[in-house]
Order: structure tokens, then sequence, then C-alpha cells
């Protein structure tokens, strides 16, 4: 996942006036991998809701062209890209604040792709280390796989971004857009700006059954991942089944106690708490009546997600058009950069 911000505003597409908010515009991007976990909630999703009233033009992109980096049966991925639309909307991503789209419904991400791809070496491609690490293992990767950060990069400089909130992960893809904007300015004359990194601060959930990992949706442990449409019962069960070890008391130490560590630290974010707050709660409790106390915490956060994701995908009619809507607007955004960037280049 990856946030934005930009420095062009276009307030005739949206419904409502927010003159008074800093003038930049965000965009993130979300695969559609199928429903969302708690670490993805706590990691990313929360603050992009929070981001729709601190900025005044805010894009959220569902990025199936990289989904397809691996394999996926067609049927479900329509399903999983209705999926992520319910989940977001249904954690507080409003239409009349934001633009909520489909990333393939936009051409002049893939159009802007393959220029960057024109300016960029394969060497440069093959030191990220994420090709690295998916190569190996599938022994081999497909041209989509091992070309997707240049796709990555399109994304962020097709809105001239200038920041982007980032894990810690993707420093090194985001470092590419930059080389790419240097690139590009270098040839054709000043254009992009060069986005630059706003780390986040937010902890990251870890695997319930393996907190030295993080928490995924393909972990093949079912009782590792906490998913936003879990049933209460689920989430109860995940949460008394998590590995944590043979010291009773609940403490903070995520290096030597990884796995009440993780709970804490999960009870922190969805209760609004800090960590030393939810440890002091904890005293005179062991482990056991512990997971209790955060199994209810989680119940309470995402029971009214799940029965909204329930509702708005009973009506798939709704979403299709919500997001057809959003790509229009996200198109008219586009468009302006991508005409300047083919006279640029010498198309005409």
């Amino acid at each position: 996942m990856f946030v934005f911000l930009f420095n062009r505003i276009c307030l005739k597409h949206l419904s409502f006036s927010l003159q008074s908010l800093p003038k930049a515009q965000v965009f993130s991007g979300i695969q559609p991998t199928g429903v969302p976990h708690l670490g993805n909630y706590l990691g990313a999703l929360e603050s992009w809701v929070a981001l729709q009233d601190k900025y005044s033009t805010v894009m959220y992109s569902i990025v199936d062209l990289h989904s397809i980096t691996q394999p996926q049966d067609p049927q479900m991925l329509r399903e999983n890209i209705l999926d992520m639309a319910a989940s977001l909307l249904a954690c507080g991503i409003d239409p009349t604040r934001s633009i909520l789209f489909q990333q393939s419904q936009v051409s002049e991400h893939s159009e802007l792709s393959w220029i960057l791809g024109c300016l960029t070496s394969m060497p440069r491609l093959r030191h990220l280390p994420q090709w690295k690490m998916k190569s190996k293992q599938k022994n081999e990767g497909s041209v989509g796989l091992y070309t997707y950060p240049v796709l990555q990069a399109a994304d962020i400089l097709l809105y001239k971004s200038t920041h982007v909130p980032v894990g810690e992960d993707q420093i090194q893809h985001l470092e590419l857009a930059q080389d790419l904007a240097r690139i590009f300015n270098s040839q054709y004359g000043e254009f992009f700006p060069e986005p630059r990194a706003l780390l986040s601060g937010t902890r990251k959930v870890k695997s319930l059954r393996d907190p030295s990992s993080k928490m995924s949706k393909s972990d093949p442990q079912k009782l590792a991942t906490v998913f936003l449409t879990d049933t209460p019962d689920d989430i109860v069960l995940k949460i008394r089944r998590a590995v944590t070890d043979f010291t009773s008391e609940v403490t903070y130490e995520p290096e030597s106690r990884p796995g009440v560590s993780n709970l804490v630290s999960m009870h922190a974010a969805v209760s609004g708490q800090s960590v030393e707050e939810v440890v002091r709660l904890a005293e005179g409790m062991d482990t056991g009546q512990y997971k209790n106390v955060v199994a209810e915490a989680v119940v309470q956060k995402l029971q009214p997600i799940r029965l909204e994701i329930q509702r708005l995908r009973a009506d798939r009619g709704h979403l299709e058009s919500l997001l057809a809507k959003g790509a229009e607007k996200a198109h008219s955004l586009a468009a302006p950069v991508m005409t300047e960037v083919r006279k640029l280049v010498g198309f005409y």
C-alpha cells in the first residue's frame, strides 16, 4: 500500500468545498487481494479516512493492474475488486470527500508506465528487493512482476505527487520514482516534482500465530489473521489462540515477548489508547484474561465495519457505479498531465 500527496487541485470534480484545508492532493493505492485484515486497517486504512479531513482532494485507487503480476482467476478478481471497494467504503472512505477508483479504468497509468519504462535500466529494477524475494519464491518471475515498480512510479508521478507516506519496505520503490522524475526532467525539461517520503509511525500488526512475521492475507494458518469480515466468534477464537509465552504478566517488550506485545499494540490501536495505558489497565490480569479484553475491543471496533461491508456487497450495481464515477474524476486529473507528457516526448 502507498499514499501520495499531490500539489494539483481539482475541486470542481468534488461535491464539497474545503478551501480552509491545505492545497494538496492525496493518492493511495491498494491491491484487490480480498477483504483487508486488521493489520491493513490499523496500518493504513484508518489513516486514509483521517486524511479526508486534512487535505482538499483525496484519491484512493484499487490497483488491479498491480494484482495481475500474480496469476488471477478473472471472476475472482472481479469479486475482489468489489470486495475491496465495499471494504474501503465501510472503513470510512467517503466518495463525497474523496475519489475512489479502479486503476485499470484510467489508461494514463499504463501509458505513463511505458514511457517511464523506456527510461529505466534493467539493472536498476534487478536490484530492487521485492523482485529478488518474489522471483526466488517462484524460481522465475514475469515481465510484469519485474517492471511493476515502474508502474508504481507512474502511479506516483501521474498526479505530480510531492510527498509519499510509505512503509519502510516501499522506500526503494519511492527512490525509483524520484530517479525517474529526475531522468525525465533532465531529458525533456522540468516537469515532474521529486516526491519525498513520509514514513508512517504506525506499529505493524503481527501474525497471531507467528509474532515475528507481519499479519498477512496469504498466511496458511487460518488462525493467524483477523479479517474485517470475521464474526465476533471468529475474532474471539483467533485471539484466544494467539501465541504468547509462559509468563502470565502482561508487559510490552517487543524483543523478548513479541506475542503478548503484539496483543498490547493491537489493543492500544483499536481502543485509541497508548501502550502504557493499556498495560496499566491489564495490571493483575494473566495473559489468558487479557486475551478476552483484547478480543472484546477488536470485536467492538470491527463489528460495524463487518455489517457495513455485508450491506454494501449486497448492491453490486451501486459499487460499480461509484467506481465508474471515481474513474471519470481520476481521468480528468490524469489526462492534462499525459497531454503535456506526450508533447514533451514528441508524440505531437
